[in-house]
């Protein structure tokens, strides 16, 4: 292998990405919010998630025993199970990488000899079509039979990457192989089967892995194909919605909304960036450029979540489940905000940022990241949430036919849907490969957090960073220069939006450069070890406020500070208050309070707002002038609700100044 060919998203060698990626375990991080995250997941989340996925309750392991001849049984869990124990390998997988523990390496050899033997001799590995009888392979897309093979493809080259070994990687190439001869001829039956659209990144990653370009072909194909077909239903599509559901209707090089299943849309729209990376296709990253602005300027919520709605329909009228419907429509109550669906969201960010080398993605990252991604675990790491609302109220949501699948008042310890747990977990596990990119002639610093970093630039140099910070608690970020070459190169600094008022300091002198929010602020120099930069950023306690066609939070505000957005939780109420009681006073003052013991440590936004009194249930009720109490409290971060019991808990409180 090169220097450069160990990253997570391997983009080394992509010709048209500007930010390229860093090997994973260059970057460690070694103190502080995501170390602890990361240990949390290595001693906690992911040993509780075997237990599930390789026991009788999870029964992923178990498919795959019944597929090889070696278990008796009915395939259990969705369609799109195989995946999901994929992607618990791929983090895994991350965990060796970063611990050098053999034992796990042994694990994963084992998970992956039965998936060998399960494999049927032409390639083919789906255990729901294996296992149940009357099922044919390619015979309909609700099969998720694309999602899961994408998994594997990912899961696999990062396991060839990163323990140096074939055996998981020979099983995705036969795999991927047969997928070529079925889906790259022309074949009517076969047009519309690239729906649920995850083999277009794991094609790509398979490609960058083995370098054979039949499977960037094949991710093209997959993408060329969608919406050159009639939009109704045939036998490959019966059970399933079609149309802006599956991102089918329109062309993607013609598209300009996101529509349809969120999930879907966002790993399609991060594969198209992908095979854009690879091929330089103006068309496509055009494209990318609409559906990025059109999600995040239009149909992304305060905490860079995405999925409005659960059931609902498309501009086009296409019935949609667990996605995104028209523009500003942003229900707090029943968001869906799937957690996969947020991860992807910054999946797609990730791949924007590194094509475009701008800021602007990386801010969606971190949003998601401390947000709407990190709601879907709990601080113990053992329970889950598929969908995260922004508010909670009496305990319910707007229950449906998948409520005891998909939503619930309080996290739990298994999802039978199980795709958003090893979703986050890899995530987590992964993060410190996002935390940096290599540019033309340096470095760019992504993501803070204590951290070393032991690399090799473009130009085959060494270098060597160490960074010490308390974020996100507190906004001072200092990296020193531990090793590094001779002449001058580039350290960039993310500058997050939020933060107005930064400044860059070198060896305690003002940087003289320009630190703008939004925007990576450039330093070249020529650098020594020993060299230190201080990243400031005011960490002020801000109100935020929707756009005004946002109806369902006129005359409401939410409160962030730095990258973290906070909520108001029943707990910290007088016993029987409700949510919907609660008002801010927007002249009030809003205190940051460290507290180390408290929720895993956070920092609690001190305040004191209004309890409205005297309302009744009545659906219309005449009012004169409203009665309030004042009530001394703290809001917490979002992500750390429903950690102390069933509560409510909201993030928009209507405002009174």
């Amino acid at each position: 292998m090169s220097n450069h060919d160990k990253a997570i998203t391997n983009t080394s060698a992509s010709p048209y990405v500007k930010l390229k990626s860093i090997n994973f375990g260059d970057c460690k991080w070694t103190s502080g919010f995501w170390s602890e995250k990361v240990e949390t997941a290595q001693e906690k989340m992911l040993p509780y998630m075997g237990d599930l996925l390789c026991g009788d309750i999870g029964h992923g392991l178990n498919n795959f025993k019944i597929a090889a001849g070696e278990k008796e049984g009915e395939h259990k869990g969705f369609y799109w199970h195989d995946g999901d124990f994929f992607k618990f390998m791929e983090a895994k997988t991350y965990i060796y990488a970063l611990s050098k523990d053999e034992s796990i390496l042994n694990e994963l050899d084992e998970y992956i000899a039965l998936i060998g033997r399960a494999q049927e001799e032409d390639g083919y590995i789906h255990t729901h079509v294996q296992i149940t009888e009357g099922v044919d392979r390619f015979e309909n897309r609700k099969y998720h039979e694309m999602y899961n093979f994408g998994h594997l493809f990912i899961a696999a080259s990062v396991h060839n990457r990163l323990t140096g070994k074939n055996n998981f990687l020979d099983i995705a190439v036969k795999q991927a192989d047969l997928l070529h001869a079925y889906f790259m001829p022309d074949t009517k039956h076969y047009q519309r089967f690239g729906f649920n659209q995850t083999q277009i990144m794991g094609l790509v990653e398979l490609y960058r892995t083995v370098k054979d370009e039949k499977y960037l072909r094949l991710a093209e194909k997959f993408i060329n194909r969608r919406g050159t077909y009639e939009i109704k239903h045939d036998s490959t599509t019966e059970g399933y919605p079609i149309g802006d559901m599956v991102q089918e209707r329109t062309p993607l090089r013609e598209s300009e909304e996101a529509v349809g299943h969120a999930v879907l849309a966002l790993y399609y729209y991060a594969g198209a960036a992908d095979v854009y990376a690879e091929t330089g296709e103006k068309a496509l990253i055009d494209a990318l450029d609409k559906l990025w602005e059109n999600v995040t300027d239009k149909k992304m919520y305060v905490t860079g979540a995405v999925g409005q709605a659960h059931y609902g329909a498309s501009t086009s009228l296409d019935m949609i489940e667990e996605g995104f419907i028209d523009a500003y429509m942003m229900p707090n109550m029943t968001a869906y905000n799937e957690t996969c669906a947020n991860l992807c969201n910054a999946m797609f960010s990730h791949r924007m940022m590194g094509i475009k080398e701008e800021s602007r993605y990386a801010d969606i990252i971190e949003l998601v990241l401390y947000n709407s991604g990190l709601s879907g675990i709990s601080l113990e790491g053992k329970d889950y949430f598929y969908s995260n609302p922004l508010r909670m109220v009496n305990n319910t949501r707007n229950y449906d036919a998948h409520a005891d699948v998909t939503e619930s008042p309080v996290r739990q310890p298994y999802l039978e849907c199980f795709c958003c747990p090893p979703n986050l977990v890899r995530t987590i596990c992964k993060s410190s490969g996002w935390a940096y990119n290599l540019s033309e002639n340096g470095v760019a610093v992504v993501l803070f957090g204590g951290n070393n970093l032991e690399t090799t630039m473009i130009d085959g140099s060494s270098l060597k960073l160490s960074q010490d910070t308390d974020y996100p608690w507190k906004g001072i970020v200092k990296i020193t220069v531990d090793e590094c070459k001779d002449s001058a190169f580039d350290i960039k600094f993310r500058i997050p939006k939020w933060a107005v008022g930064s400044t860059l300091k070198v060896n305690g002198e003002d940087a003289g450069v320009d630190v703008n929010p939004g925007t990576f602020a450039t330093i070249t120099r020529t650098w020594k070890a020993g060299d230190t930069i201080v990243l400031s950023m005011p960490m002020e306690v801000t109100l935020l406020e929707g756009h005004d066609r946002i109806e369902e939070v006129r005359n409401q505000l939410a409160i962030k500070r730095g990258p973290i957005v906070y909520c108001m939780e029943t707990p910290d109420l007088p016993e029987n208050t409700g949510i919907l009681d609660v008002y801010l006073q927007g002249n009030t003052s809003f205190e940051a309070v460290h507290k180390p013991d408290f929720l895993g440590g956070v920092t609690v936004v001190e305040t004191e707002v209004l309890l409205r009194q005297g309302k009744t249930d009545d659906m219309y009720q005449r009012v004169t002038k409203p009665v309030f109490n004042s009530h001394k409290t703290q809001l917490v971060p979002y992500y750390a609700w429903s950690n102390r019991g069933q509560a409510e808990m909201t993030v928009f409180m209507p405002v009174v100044w």
